[in-house]
């Protein structure tokens, strides 16, 4: 199981260790021609004003499940307590500018996952872990989800009883339904409905998805996950289509993007774009630049960027999310980028020993930062310009102050991404400094 507050505090990739020497795997892009397009930043919008909730009308189960840790504030002032935060953070080393709040802070998320388990009555219920526990949570519905999602859930939760489908067990290892997961495209309005499951053997599986889709006919494609192992990972690697293409697409930024059951792909959309799009005016790009996409994923941020770029090259360790990326490119006919499956700071410390050069670094590290090996890499790579988008201001701040040897620091512009719990996003440019006598 992912951490018990990761679907609320945003799920950032995080990738894991690649301990083998094997050079880089290229993926090609499609080298169709395609219309031109702008991508400009949305200015700072003022959030609305959001009465304080209470602690019955808001949320029942906020103490248990601890993920919404400002729901007895009003929004303006959990806003103004994560400004304050990232100005701590950010002292001596850049001037911070306001957050950029939403205009309504709820039911942003476009992933939710719901763990499943049958009570000691019989009853099976859906929710969230309880902390230090794996006792699950009953929720029936959730402030910051997408409300079709926990609609879903419900009538999954309902079907599982009528159908009766073994709710799996973690503690004997048995049973087959262990959770549900539902991705919803913001613009799309197309449904993913992931089945996570321990066994591919689901009885009664097509009338299953035939009563799932009776009673929510705009559900776009149901897929089947196998996890067969006792792991707290949510998904499995193997994923069987039940119905529809096993994927869904969104558009963000003007671009389309195919989302299937395991790609990293924001959850809030509306502020995703507003978050790019600042990052985007960041990098002051003329049409001429050779961009670097660090930590790609599936490659969102350098397929908006390269409209404006000469070629972008995209560089991410997980090689399922490189494959997405490279789908991407195609869907939205990008003849100038490319990506390559490898660990970014091995990448970039090859590239530079070549004598590759960059004008414009993105970097959009996991929560943990970036490394002293990448950073070193970019220092010889000599971009002009650093556009950091961060998850973690505490490991912003660490890195800037390692940056900013060879790099003037930009403002930080700080991103609620996240509304109600403490996660919030940063992006800033860094400019290089003129190092030679």
């Amino acid at each position: 199981m992912e951490n018990r507050n990761a679907r609320y505090a945003g799920g950032k990739k995080t990738g894991t260790k690649n301990t083998g020497r094997k050079p880089a795997k290229e993926v090609k892009a499609s080298v169709r021609q395609r219309g031109e397009k702008s991508i400009t930043s949305e200015k700072t919008a003022k959030p609305a004003k959001v009465a304080k909730p209470s602690a019955t009308s808001a949320c029942r189960i906020d103490k248990k499940c601890g993920g919404c840790v400002y729901l007895r504030h009003t929004y303006e002032e959990q806003l103004a307590i994560k400004e304050k935060q990232v100005r701590c953070l950010m002292e001596g080393i850049a001037k911070v500018r306001p957050v950029t709040g939403m205009e309504n802070p709820y039911h942003y998320r476009n992933k939710v996952n719901a763990a499943f388990q049958r009570k000691r009555d019989g009853k099976i219920v859906s929710g969230i872990y309880e902390e230090g526990t794996h006792n699950v949570i009953p929720v029936s519905s959730c402030l910051i989800e997408d409300q079709k999602a926990d609609e879903i859930i419900g009538t999954i939760r309902r079907l599982a009883l009528s159908f009766k489908v073994r709710i799996y067990d973690e503690d004997h290892g048995s049973g087959l339904l262990r959770h549900v997961m539902i991705r919803r495209g913001h613009v799309s309005g197309q449904i993913l409905v992931i089945l996570v499951v321990a066994s591919p053997v689901f009885p009664s599986k097509n009338n299953f998805v035939k009563a799932l889709r009776a009673a929510h006919p705009e559900i776009t494609s149901v897929v089947l996950n196998v996890n067969d192992k006792q792991t707290s990972m949510v998904l499995g690697s193997r994923n069987i289509t039940l119905y529809g293409k096993g994927y869904i697409e969104d558009i963000l930024c003007g671009c389309r993007f195919r989302i299937s059951p395991s790609s990293f792909y924001q959850i809030n959309s509306v502020q995703t774009e507003k978050l790019y799009g600042k990052a985007i005016e960041l990098a002051e790009l003329t049409g001429e630049e050779t961009v670097f996409d660090a930590y790609c994923g599936i490659g969102t941020i350098g397929i908006t960027a390269s409209a404006g770029a000469g070629r972008v090259i995209g560089v991410e360790l997980n090689k399922d999310a490189v494959r997405d990326a490279a789908i991407n490119a195609k869907l939205n006919d990008i003849p100038n980028i490319r990506f390559y499956a490898d660990d970014a700071g091995r990448f970039l410390t090859e590239m530079a020993a070549r004598g590759e050069k960059a004008d414009v670094l993105f970097m959009d590290p996991p929560r943990s930062g970036s490394t002293e090996v990448f950073m070193k890499a970019a220092f010889e790579m000599e971009p002009s310009r650093i556009v950091y988008v961060s998850c973690d201001p505490e490991t912003m701040a660490r890195d800037l102050r390692y940056l900013r040897k060879n790099y003037n620091v930009g403002e930080i512009w700080p991103f609620d991404m996240f509304p109600w719990t403490r996660s919030i996003e940063c992006v800033t440019v860094l400019k290089r400094k003129n190092l030679r006598k």
